[in-house]
């Protein structure tokens, strides 16, 4: 369902979910997994995706939300640019727990994850991570399951890769204690 029209963010927020997830980028309605089969994203993506989910779940009790696949409205180049990233962290400080709407997610998380996907490259996302921390993102984690390693992008610095006894401990994330080998082994991959 690319559009030959270009959508504003209302149209695009309208549309009716359906079996392919899309990202407004540009105007237009992308495939999140362009390029690649309908099958995708793979077990290995599954189960990271599943393992961090709980892993941030357990941490984040009372300081925030982990979402799974929720779109965020965000401006890239001055334009509406709505990614649907594997997982997010939002806190509570910016998105309060009574604001309980079934919406796209309003604000910049602090925290965005991708998972490279087979037919997905490091390159293409880590220039989708620097979109990120433009658009107010203050991390961005690329988990390479193929390489066992996640790549923590920031807003000052330049990017970290992390392997194996590395910690993921960052000050945006307080109390959060987590190594890149407890999540590769969490998840089975190890």
């Amino acid at each position: 369902m690319i559009t030959k029209t270009k959508l504003t963010l209302e149209e695009f927020l309208a549309l009716p979910e359906g079996d392919v997830t899309y990202e407004l980028v540009e105007g237009e309605a992308i495939p999140k997994t362009r390029g690649l089969s309908p099958l995708s994203p793979k077990r290995f993506h599954s189960r990271l995706t599943l393992t961090l989910g709980i892993l941030l779940e357990n941490w984040s009790q009372n300081k925030g939300e982990v979402g799974i696949e929720w779109a965020i409205t965000l401006k890239r180049n001055g334009k509406n640019w709505v990614p649907v990233p594997d997982l997010l962290y939002i806190s509570y400080a910016k998105l309060p727990p009574d604001r309980f709407e079934d919406e796209a997610c309003p604000f910049p998380p602090e925290l965005v994850i991708e998972i490279i996907s087979p037919g997905q490259s490091f390159g293409d996302l880590s220039e989708k991570a620097t979109d990120y921390l433009k658009a107010g993102i203050e991390r961005v984690w690329l988990v390479d399951s193929h390489w066992k390693n996640i790549t923590v992008f920031y807003p000052a610095s330049p990017p970290e890769t992390k392997r194996g006894a590395d910690s993921l401990k960052d000050e945006i994330l307080p109390e959060l204690e987590i190594t890149v080998e407890q999540v590769f082994r969490e998840a089975g991959l190890l």
